[in-house]
């Protein structure tokens, strides 16, 4: 096992949860950091909603993760154009 990480995914924290979730599921840990809510803890705010959660992969596993989240991400584009297909 690797001791260096990578960051694989900068986004909101309702994604950021999914997306460790599936990459847990695929046996690949994740370090979830939410850096707004820390620094929020911490009496100041850092950062924004939109980039408030970041997650790390051990390197070897790096390449794997990225291909399993921009799968989700082009799941979740198609998904959301059928729904607006639906709702036209």
């Amino acid at each position: 096992m690797s001791e260096e990480i990578k960051l694989v995914y900068t986004g909101s924290r309702a994604e950021g949860m999914w997306i460790k979730e599936i990459l847990e599921e695929e046996k690949i840990g994740a370090i979830f950091r939410d850096t707004l809510s820390s620094s929020i803890q911490a009496g100041w705010a850092d950062g924004s909603p939109e980039d408030a959660v970041r997650i790390f992969v051990e390197v070897d596993n790096y390449e794997k993760a990225k291909n399993i989240i921009e799968a989700y991400f082009e799941n979740r584009k198609s998904t959301d154009e059928i729904d607006e297909k639906n709702k036209g």
